[in-house]
């Protein structure tokens, strides 16, 4: 591809995110004649790919791979016989972040929900009672994928209580280390601004449970109903899935947007730095821990249950990593049998060990 024509490519792409690095990467695409775009949405084995010349309808044919981590999905730049009929996906470029969840069968299968995302938007509806070991499980979802989290908290305007929400963003920020927490309402226009800010440039994703108010908020961003909506179900406060399809839409202040489903279950598929990072603050506490394979069970010489013992950290908190750490490692061990023998140790090691500050507890037994 000649400078003129790599030039005229990137003009119409680049508002969707096309830089000097994905040109790079395309060159040996461009040689064999394909053109380059972005899968804007999929739909059973075909998918809508912009490219500079429009919006083309292209068969995923040959990019159907064993792994289902590599099918095509929402945020992928492809390359594309554009011109062939039927027209067809050829090649997926290497993703730079990926958000992926595992899937509910028993196989241990990833699935990629979207990909190259600079921005992972959680949206948690105050309409409901916060779920905070939710946000947690979807914070660490967030943080694995590469991208930065952001907490968007909906439907602000049911509470109009300035104490109540002032305690319940308190709540969030806790639960959201280094993440930042923004309040929003889509009737009322509250936050808006500040979030069309931040979402302005890059690839943002929208994700959270159904009846959080996604398709609402995606709807006040986009500045027109791109996205059907429904009431949420009194019964529950749950939604009932509007959104069916994962969207790329533009955004007009800057950026794109890829709308989701709601999705309930939310399983973690390799996520353990996601974990990490989503309790960030734990992590640092076992840095000061005695023992440096400590589990913060009964160790003497615990930092992070003297915190807990202090209240600086709270023991929900480390239920939540505990749970999440143990869901993580419990997958990770389906596919590798010598991560379940180091599994299967590491348990009776502790079990041990509680055995053993039990008895110190109890002190010696005296004979009768």
């Amino acid at each position: 591809m000649n400078p003129s024509s790599s030039s005229a490519v990137s003009r119409p792409l680049s508002a969707y995110g096309w830089d000097e690095g994905w040109q790079a990467e395309f060159a040996s695409h461009a040689e064999r004649g394909l053109v380059p775009g972005r899968v804007v949405r999929v739909d059973r084995g075909l998918c809508d790919v912009l490219t500079a010349e429009g919006t083309v309808r292209a068969d995923t044919e040959f990019v159907v791979p064993r792994d289902p981590m590599k099918v095509v999905c929402t945020g992928d730049w492809a390359a594309v016989d554009a011109a062939g009929d039927p027209r067809y996906v050829r090649a997926l470029l290497p993703r730079r972040t990926a958000v992926v969840r595992s899937t509910s069968s028993q196989r241990s299968e990833g699935q990629v929900l979207a990909a190259n995302v600079d921005h992972a938007v959680l949206a948690v509806s105050l309409a409901a009672e916060l779920d905070l070991g939710r946000l947690e499980r979807f914070l660490a979802l967030a943080w694995e994928s590469g991208a930065q989290p952001m907490v968007v908290l909906t439907k602000a305007d049911l509470v109009p209580d300035p104490v109540t929400l002032a305690h319940l963003v308190s709540d969030v920020e806790t639960a959201a280390p280094g993440v930042q927490v923004l309040t929003v309402s889509s009737t009322a226009g509250e936050g808006l601004d500040v979030l069309g800010a931040v979402l302005a440039s890059g690839t943002s994703v929208l994700l959270g449970q159904s009846g959080a108010g996604k398709s609402t908020l995606a709807n006040a961003l986009l500045g027109e109903r791109a996205q059907d909506v429904r009431e949420v179900r009194d019964s529950d406060g749950k939604g009932r899935h509007t959104t069916t399809t994962r969207d790329l839409l533009p955004l007009p202040s800057g950026g794109v947007l890829i709308d989701t489903p709601g999705v309930r279950g939310v399983g973690l598929w390799d996520a353990g730095e996601g974990v990490a990072q989503a309790f960030s603050e734990i992590e640092a506490l076992a840095e000061e821990c005695r023992f440096h394979d400590c589990a913060h069970q009964a160790e003497p010489g615990c930092a992070v249950l003297a915190a807990i013992e202090d209240g600086t950290l709270p023991e929900r908190r480390l239920d939540s990593y505990r749970k999440l750490l143990r869901e993580n490692q419990r997958l990770a061990a389906r596919t590798d049998e010598r991560l379940r023998a180091e599994l299967r140790r590491t348990f009776k090691q502790r079990q041990a060990l509680g055995r053993h500050m039990m008895e110190r507890k109890r002190g010696p037994m005296r004979k009768p």
